[in-house]
């Protein structure tokens, strides 16, 4: 069972910015990330990778855990992201289901609407759209 004090300073972590070091101190090398139903993602250097490209398609990227439960091996986080650049603001509410063992992270799964995911511009013109069909 991962100690309380080491999901705290993984949270911390990632809260204030330090996503690649919190990935370097609390994923085992072969690390295996699943994002929603999307393929997985295997090993560290992988997560790295892929860490990289989302923070540099971003000029911002904060991060906020709402909630977080441990049981056991498995933690469960609530986050709230927000992703920003000159072209898009992207706010993703979404759940991180985790397996622990011997304090390093080993299973991740992500599960968020996928709909989050489009610019808050494309997200009003939706809505604006589903509300002005739904009108009589």
């Amino acid at each position: 069972m991962p100690e309380r004090h080491l999901v705290s300073t993984f949270v911390s972590l990632v809260e204030s910015g330090q996503f690649i070091e919190a990935l370097q101190r609390f994923y085992h090398p072969a690390a295996v990330v699943w994002e929603n139903r999307q393929k997985s993602r295997v090993g560290l250097d992988a997560l790295i990778q892929n860490e990289h490209l989302v923070l540099n398609t971003f000029t911002s990227v904060t991060g906020q855990a709402a909630t977080v439960l441990i049981d056991g091996e498995n933690v469960i986080i609530n986050w709230r992201f927000e992703f920003s650049n000159d072209s898009a603001q992207v706010s993703l509410d979404e759940v991180a289901v985790q397996q622990w063992h011997d304090g390093k992270i080993v299973h991740e799964r992500f599960y968020y609407d996928p709909a989050q995911l489009r610019p808050d511009a494309d997200r009003s013109a939706a809505n604006d759209d589903a509300r002005a069909v739904a009108s009589p």
